[in-house]
């Protein structure tokens, strides 16, 4: 299917409360030692392999991203036997300071440091160098270091297929009766006004490309669909897309797909409301989100995968240093999922037009753009 369905066991959402300043203030360099008793993780001394994860910013609890990766790292501890270890940076700066901080440690001595997001290239570039001898992973980015397994995503693909369902969907009479912050609500779609919108963080590439492949998705069903599009400028404000969403939504949005963070959990408010529907990102946000309601389908980032491929790889003595992995719809690494609460309720009509989309995607006859359109 062009949107897949996923096993509804409601995760555990798990925030491990780490006191940043006391640990940077507390250890620095080769002289770290008992790393493990300082941060949050499982930190199993008999464990086979240790990895030390340092999270993007925005931090665990953001029901995307960051725990995607931790669920990935769960999973290897629970299949592998591996111990790990968590950082969540609070400032651009402390990025190379954990890594570092991982590598430099004898006491565990870490197998693999983990690192979330392309914002840590510039600081890894400068600690796989400074330490040669240390695996490292990153996601969303790639650097071509022998001691660097780097992992990107084809996220304008999963984007377009979200994308064409929310073009699908606006043109048509669609609704789902549930409920709001204990009320009960239908949450629906209006064909009279054909507009959605797009919700991003940071306005950067990466995110460029998730804004890319959404537009082309909705216009893949009608070119005449507005697309309205703005970014919040944080991953952590839901305030600000609460905001945002709130005035697409009110000029006629039936729609919203976010690719903003916890920002995105604004989204989810607004639209919940109004009655209207909203797309999540990078997990299956309606197994997570109290506003699960509203949560039509998400289009689910596999970081987790890619962490636990990795870690697969050191334990077996198989790391792929100097690589980097590209996945996209044809390999899992990206699929739009379609909310808990939805199950059933998708026109098969919408469901055939949405294999179809995918199916051209992977064949190669159509070729999703990275940048939006102007």
């Amino acid at each position: 299917m062009g949107l897949t369905s996923v096993p509804r066991e409601k995760p555990v959402t798990m925030r491990e409360h780490i006191d940043r300043r006391t640990f940077v203030a507390g250890a620095t360099g080769a002289a770290l030692t008992g790393l493990t008793g300082c941060l949050g993780g499982s930190g199993g001394d008999s464990a086979e392999a240790h990895v030390g994860m340092v999270y993007s910013l925005g931090g665990l609890g953001d029901e995307a991203f960051n725990d995607m990766a931790h669920a990935g790292i769960q999973k290897a501890e629970e299949e592998l036997g591996i111990a790990y270890d968590n950082t969540e940076p609070e400032g651009q700066s402390e990025f190379g300071t954990f890594q570092s901080q991982f590598a430099s440690s004898s006491d565990p001595n870490y197998d693999l440091v983990t690192c979330i997001g392309f914002s840590q290239r510039t600081a890894l570039q400068e600690n796989a160098d400074e330490y040669p001898d240390q695996n490292f992973m990153l996601v969303d980015a790639g650097l071509d270091a022998d001691n660097v397994a780097s992992y990107r995503f084809r996220e304008h693909e999963g984007s377009f297929q979200v994308g064409h369902l929310a073009g699908l969907l606006s043109t048509r009479e669609f609704s789902h009766e549930g409920s709001y912050s204990g009320t009960e609500k239908t949450f629906s779609s209006d064909p009279d006004t054909k507009t959605v919108g797009f919700v991003g963080g940071k306005e950067n590439p990466l995110i460029k490309k998730f804004e890319a492949g959404f537009i082309a998705g909705v216009h893949h069903a009608d070119a005449d669909i507005d697309v309205r599009s703005a970014y919040a400028g944080s991953w952590n404000d839901p305030g600000r897309g609460q905001e945002i969403a709130g005035s697409m939504y009110d000029e006629g949005a039936d729609i919203v797909y976010h690719a903003a963070g916890a920002t995105g959990s604004g989204v989810f408010n607004a639209a919940g409301e109004r009655g209207r529907l909203a797309i999540g990102v990078d997990s299956d946000q309606s197994l997570s989100s109290d506003a699960s309601h509203t949560i039509v389908a998400s289009m689910v980032k596999h970081v987790d995968t890619a962490v636990f491929n990795a870690t697969k790889d050191v334990v077996n003595d198989e790391f792929k240093g100097g690589s980097t992995v590209s996945l996209g719809l044809e390999d899992g690494g990206v699929e739009a999922v379609i909310g808990a609460d939805y199950e059933g309720e998708i026109p098969q009509e919408v469901l055939d037009a949405l294999d179809s989309s995918r199916e051209a995607i992977q064949n190669g006859d159509i070729d999703v753009p990275t940048e939006p359109e102007n």
